[in-house]
């Protein structure tokens, strides 16, 4: 009978308390994700350049060669990878909670129980021969297996396991994204020094020409033609251009030892063959439909990833409303004497027990978490759709940048040709006193001028190849 009234009244408080734990406020949720647009410009072609590996996308062995060693020694992503075997490492931990606890226990202990005590009178006025009495002071020995388990009856330790998956394949892919940056910024750094070398030999070129040109101004003075003004603007305009000479060495050294920082080690020169800066042709970029952003940057994989944890974390919370169940139980010896202390079954204890909580007053600190839980999964939301936008608008634009790269370079090419031409033009007409120095200065200016710009534009075109490559969402390893 008692037993039937304990069943009873177990299963009436399982009711009362499921019952209490399931009155919760379910927030408002926006859970739609963001859909991208059809093409990027009309084009329906899915070949996409993200399927070529940077080994493949990069010719030059010099650059690859740079590449492939700060994969491999490169601190940042070396920091990474550690960050990932953190996460691998929280896999396990989660996993575990949801499996029972078993400790081995062992202790000893001593007792001294006063006369006029409840224990030492109990003794006292009874008989017991001797022999039998407590020992005085009184040992005492256990040792033994304990367990105890929680019944993941609303699945919250598993959901919490399943959000730290999600979180180390999150970190995967943030190493991934990491990748293609690096491959990127080694990239450019590397068709920047490229350019700083053109750059370089254009000066001197230029500066050996205005040298030709002073020495001119220099004989025309003495033959009375010009004044002592034409040769010091001449001798001031290769002072300049001389001086610039330093500059480019200086952004020569600060380029290097940049990609010398990104592949881990300690400033030296830098390998590279740039007399073929400006033969080289961006490659025609494949851009495949915008819908492959999904699938091949890892930035929004990644925010994918975020975002299935942030919903898993809001279950994790919401369970925390619910009755916890645990089981304990323990098996083992205990005797006040090292003599008994193994004798079976005499000396022998065993327990097991289970228990029912679930929170009933004062349950703000669970609500306030619930409530955190929510709005980190819309923010999650938000951010994953901003990941989509971002992707998007980094294709359009630096396609975009292609293509008008591509116009103002064949113009600008236009623009060096006719003024390369104009300098021997205005050469010969100042010797021939069919025109003034100044027509001689400005000309070799601006031929200089539209030489380095146009080494610049070639410069802005690798990179928006290498950028659009990048936003695309190549550059990192994809498994085979």
């Amino acid at each position: 009978m008692n037993k039937h009234i304990i069943t009873k009244s177990l299963a009436a408080a399982f009711i009362v308390l499921a019952a209490w734990g399931c009155k919760i406020t379910e927030p408002t949720s926006r859970a739609e994700r963001t859909g991208t647009p059809e093409s990027y410009n009309g084009s329906q072609d899915t070949t996409n350049v993200t399927e070529v590996k940077w080994s493949e996308f990069f010719s030059d062995p010099n650059l690859r060669a740079l590449i492939d060693t700060a994969l491999a020694n490169n601190q940042e992503l070396n920091m990474m990878l550690q960050e990932i075997n953190v996460s691998n490492n929280e896999i396990k931990a989660r996993k575990g909670e949801y499996l029972p606890f078993v400790n081995i226990q062992a202790g000893a202990g001593m007792d001294k129980v006063g006369r006029y005590t409840r224990y030492g009178a109990l003794e006292a006025n009874n008989e017991i021969k001797p022999g039998e009495e407590f020992p005085e002071p009184y040992t005492d020995l256990m040792v033994g297996a304990y367990a105890s388990w929680e019944l993941d009856v609303w699945k919250k330790l598993r959901n919490a396991k399943k959000v730290a998956v999600f979180n180390y394949l999150s970190t995967v892919e943030g190493k991934n994204f990491m990748v293609t940056q690096l491959v990127a910024e080694i990239a450019n750094s590397y068709f920047e020094l490229m350019a700083l070398d053109n750059q370089l030999s254009i000066l001197n070129q230029n500066i050996g020409i205005q040298k030709d040109a002073l020495e001119i101004v220099k004989l025309q003075k003495q033959a009375a033609k010009v004044s002592e003004l034409a040769v010091k603007r001449f001798e001031a305009e290769v002072a300049k251009n001389q001086s610039l000479i330093y500059n480019i060495h200086q952004q020569i050294t600060e380029a290097e030892n940049r990609i010398n920082f990104l592949v881990g080690r300690f400033p030296q020169p830098v390998a590279r063959n740039s007399s073929s800066f400006e033969q080289m042709t961006p490659q025609l970029i494949k851009a495949g439909i915008p819908s492959q952003l999904l699938a091949n940057r890892p930035d929004i994989r990644q925010a994918e990833l975020e975002l299935e944890a942030a919903k898993l974390d809001v279950k994790v919370a919401k369970a925390n409303f619910y009755p916890s169940f645990r089981i304990t139980a323990g098996l083992g010896y205990n005797a006040f004497n090292a003599e008994f202390l193994f004798n079976s079954p005499q000396s022998m204890l065993y327990s097991l027990a289970g228990d029912l909580m679930a929170p009933l007053i004062n349950r703000n600190a669970i609500k306030a978490n619930y409530a955190s839980a929510n709005s980190k999964q819309m923010q999650a939301v938000i951010n994953y759709e901003q990941s989509i936008l971002n992707g998007y608008i980094e294709v359009a634009n630096q396609l975009s940048k292609i293509n008008n790269l591509e116009k103002s370079y064949d113009l600008k090419s236009q623009q060096v040709s006719a003024l390369t031409e104009s300098i021997s033009i205005s050469n010969s007409l100042f010797r021939s006193a069919r025109a003034d120095y100044m027509e001689v200065l400005l000309t070799q200016r601006d031929a200089l001028e539209s030489r380095m710009e146009l080494i610049e534009t070639k410069m802005d075109q690798m990179r928006a190849m290498v950028n659009v490559y990048q936003a695309l969402g190549g550059g990192w390893t994809r498994p085979e």
